[in-house]
């Protein structure tokens, strides 16, 4: 069985879905480096005027703030945690629920009664990674027949899909609901969101909420994050806040060679050079500056505004800190003494993780989604082939200090002039596509319809070729539940999947914009845009420390100063929504 996983190519992988797991993997999106997603991140607002996702205040239409303390508390919908099924990993530290056993169908609950839908024609635009299954195929006639609507897809190549937003949000013609992945608030999006897309607060706010229980479970933070111009405009699919990006190592070859998990930055490169042997072809590791930003504690690099935090009073970024200099400094030395592979350091050469499972790394960082991807690929190919996510050490032993990443990063928007039975069937919608783990709305979503879309093989759903080409991520960008891990095929997986985010949770801090979607003045939005390829020259050897340190300098004398201003007098304004 392999995973039904979505992926943008390059830049993101959505939360994946187990073909076997009854589920969308909690562990929210991976990343390409520290700046993937910031260098497209800014938005460029007419005249450079601050402006923030949850910006003014409800009733003040100004767009030079940010909504957080008792104005948000005004907008946000109350939470009502759901009860429908108990998971067997409770949440905890900010980890998703894990569920490590199938449901069977005659035993799935039923989260919406009845149907909400009135039959309100809806065309709904989303990124789709692959083939765009044909309209009206029997998973989209069964998804608008159990809802009470009538939803056309306009589904867009994933890979170009900030183009195709842009283009479509600076016409006149905008779908009745537009999916905007966080990565894509690029341009002038963010501020076209404010201008085209509707007020859903007076829908959800409070206990309007209560009306949609699926919605009303979504978590307050996740909400939060969905405030765009001092509304609460979009619908969310949550994420876990803790850090998804983990470092794989191979279990079963560790224990057989009775390799010792490393505890600090210098056992880590002990151990390295004691496992490479380029004559073997073996390398202890691809590419790991990702582990190195947690190993010595720099601020996170998912989103600009996550990279700012106060420091003995002073607004700091990221790039400033001798944390930063030191990680790179660190996975230099990796490079320096040989133990990343060869095609890591030439770079775009082949999978980290297919020289992974291939034996030729013994230590990679990518999403967590990968564990159940790899290990459920692996289990016919190679049956002794185990993996493991390590505990991310302290650069100088001990716990290290991890930084929250954002709670929410994709969401659905309703185009603004719409009418009262539009916007209600759109939630409807999206009630039912937030329904939880153990629900028949939660099945049909995610595999269709039994005997159509997939059969159960010992107790667990498994797709025909039918599900394979019609089942697909779309449905799930209008809302989505609570971060979950659900993989029955595996829950030895599932079960450390959680307890790994438990545990790298409980050392992790929510930095000072926390869960505020930030859009920078455009004349300001270029200024970070070298420093991904300069980071990746640094610890390549092409390029010195001092290099980074010199860039750093230039950033702030061009802008830097005056943007750490304009975020510190944002801070100052608005307060922080991290608790």
């Amino acid at each position: 069985m392999t995973p039904n996983a979505v992926s943008t190519g390059s830049r993101r992988s959505t939360p994946s879905r187990s073909d076997s797991g009854q589920s969308r993997g909690g562990s929210g999106q991976s990343r390409r480096g520290f700046l993937a997603s910031t260098a497209v991140a800014a938005a460029a607002v007419a005249g450079g005027a601050p402006l923030l996702a949850a910006c003014g205040g409800a009733d003040s239409g100004k767009k030079d703030g940010t909504t957080t303390g008792k104005d948000a508390t005004k907008l946000l919908p109350a939470f009502v945690a759901s009860t429908v099924v108990a998971p067997d990993v409770a949440p905890k530290n900010g980890s998703a629920a894990g569920f490590t056993r199938a449901i069977p169908a005659a035993r799935l609950k039923a989260s919406v009664p009845a149907k909400k839908g009135k039959g309100t024609a809806l065309t709904v635009m989303a990124p789709l990674w692959g083939t765009p299954p044909s309209p009206g195929n029997p998973y989209y006639k069964a998804m608008n027949e159990a809802i009470g609507t009538d939803v056309t897809w306009q589904n867009q190549d994933g890979n170009t899909y900030d183009q195709k937003l842009g283009a479509v949000l600076a016409s006149s013609d905008i779908p009745d609901v537009v999916v905007v992945p966080g990565w894509n608030l690029g341009g002038k999006i963010p501020s076209a969101i404010d201008a085209k897309f509707e007020d859903l607060g007076p829908y959800l706010s409070g206990d309007k909420v209560k009306a949609y229980p699926n919605l009303a479970a979504i978590p307050t933070d996740a909400w939060q994050r969905s405030i765009f111009g001092g509304r609460l405009r979009g619908l969310p699919m949550p994420a876990s806040y803790v850090t998804n990006i983990a470092p794989f190592y191979r279990k079963d070859l560790f224990e057989a060679k009775g390799w010792q998990l490393p505890k600090s930055a210098d056992e880590f490169l002990a151990l390295a050079k004691e496992i490479t042997s380029a004559r073997a072809k073996v390398w202890a590791c691809d590419d790991l500056t990702w582990t190195a930003y947690n190993m010595f504690g720099v601020l996170s690099g998912s989103d600009k505004a996550l990279g700012w935090n106060l420091v003995d009073g002073k607004l700091v970024n990221r790039i400033e800190t001798q944390e930063y200099l030191e990680a790179l400094e660190w996975t230099r030395k990796l490079f320096d003494a040989g133990v990343v592979h060869p095609d890591a350091k030439a770079q775009n050469q082949g999978d980290a993780g297919n020289r992974f499972t291939a034996g030729q790394v013994m230590i990679y960082n990518n999403d967590l989604s990968h564990w159940y991807a790899k290990t459920s690929e692996q289990a016919a190919q190679n049956p002794a082939f185990a993996m493991a996510a390590m505990d991310v050490p302290g650069h100088a032993g001990g716990a290290p200090k991890l930084w929250a990443t954002n709670p929410a990063n994709i969401w659905a928007f309703v185009r603004k002039g719409s009418s009262k039975a539009v916007i209600e069937d759109v939630l409807a919608v999206a009630d039912f596509t937030a329904a939880p783990y153990g629900t028949k709305e939660r099945m049909l979503t995610d595999y269709g319809v039994e005997g159509v879309h997939h059969t159960v093989k010992d107790g667990l759903p498994v797709k025909t070729d039918a599900g394979n080409l019609e089942v697909n991520s779309s449905w799930m960008f209008v809302a989505s539940p609570a971060p979950y891990v659900a993989h029955p095929d595996t829950p030895e997986v599932t079960r450390a999947m959680v307890e790994w985010q438990q545990r790298m949770g409980a050392v992790t801090a929510k930095s000072a914009f926390y869960g505020m979607t930030v859009t920078e003045p455009s004349r300001w939005t270029g200024l970070m845009n070298d420093f991904e390829q300069l980071e990746k020259d640094v610890v390549r050897g092409r390029k010195k420390v001092s290099d980074m340190q010199q860039a750093v300098s230039e950033w702030r004398s061009k802008g830097g100063d005056q943007l750490r201003d304009w975020y510190r007098k944002l801070l100052d304004t608005t307060g922080s929504a991290a608790s």
